[in-house]
């Protein structure tokens, strides 16, 4: 009897609370949600955004804001030779690190995915490694390994090395996409005569296509960024233009190098909108 008239009790109670507790709809807690990570993201890209407008201004050193607007610094980074030797030199080295490391990465992806590789899982936490080691520990690596065999300061040595750095990109992307495709689809090629070569042509490689394209974007967008490494390998020639823009920073900090930054920036927009256009064209056709 007095558990009943406890539990009775009890009950009374938590109606009475919840009756008399303030409750939100489900669109105040939607706006309160989107507020706040519109904040978190002003918060991440203004540092980025206040690099755009210190690229304009007219004072021959680094302000915020801009006293007056110009392009002359833009044009003064086209013409400089040397800053063109080194944004030129990033430019073949990440196209030739993106064409390495899409090959490499795809095709180990395939390989641990879809074949029968004894410690694959191992091979896969290992491919992995380069996400996970600090860069500045790969960096001394790469340099005690380079310099005996000659290849810091030259665009062999920034191709290999970046070209590690590169594939994990590509193996976690292409990976997914061979993850959600449907494996009777290669062996009903195989089963109508196609070699495993042509299956993968015909069949696999475009259901995966936009998998591909968006590990080549980031395997460029690692290759161009990147700057640890390039402090360990690079030479008096070979330079890329995150090493060159450091130097500036050091010893000729001038609005060039807000220049020089808000073209990376906008580059990197560009391709990451290409990404999404990938990742938005592959959901549309699986639809």
């Amino acid at each position: 009897m007095m558990s009943t008239l406890f539990e009775t009790s009890s009950a009374r109670t938590l109606q009475h609370v919840s009756a008399s507790s303030p409750t939100f709809s489900p669109a105040i807690g939607r706006w309160l949600l989107n507020g706040a990570a519109s904040l978190v993201l002003i918060f991440l890209l203004l540092p980025t955004l206040i690099v755009i407008p210190m690229s304009l201004g007219e004072a021959p050193y680094i302000q915020f804001p801009p006293q007056g607007l110009t392009l002359k610094w833009y044009r003064a980074f086209f013409a400089d030779a040397e800053w063109m030797s080194a944004t030129w030199f990033s430019l073949r080295t990440a196209l030739t690190t993106t064409v390495s490391a899409t090959l490499i990465g795809t095709l180990a992806s395939f390989a641990v995915v879809r074949g029968n590789l004894p410690g694959a899982r191992a091979l896969q936490a290992l491919s992995l490694a380069p996400l996970i080691v600090p860069h500045i520990v790969l960096a001394v690596a790469l340099y005690l390994v380079f310099a005996p065999l000659r290849l810091t300061g030259n665009f062999v040595g920034f191709a290999i090395a970046h070209t590690i750095l590169s594939v994990p990109y590509v193996m976690l992307t292409v990976s997914a996409a061979l993850q959600r495709i449907d494996p009777a689809l290669e062996l009903a090629a195989l089963n109508c005569g196609a070699t495993r070569a042509l299956a993968f042509w015909h069949v696999v490689l475009p259901n995966i296509a936009p998998g591909v394209g968006a590990g080549a974007v980031f395997a460029f967008l690692a290759s161009f960024d990147e700057a640890t490494v390039a402090f360990f390998i690079s030479g008096v020639d070979g330079k890329t233009i995150t090493r060159k823009l450091f130097e500036d920073i050091d010893y000729n900090l001038t609005p060039i190098v807000a220049a020089v930054a808000t073209v990376m920036v906008v580059l990197s927009l560009v391709l990451m909108g290409g990404v999404e256009w990938l990742r938005s064209r592959s959901a549309n056709s699986e639809h």
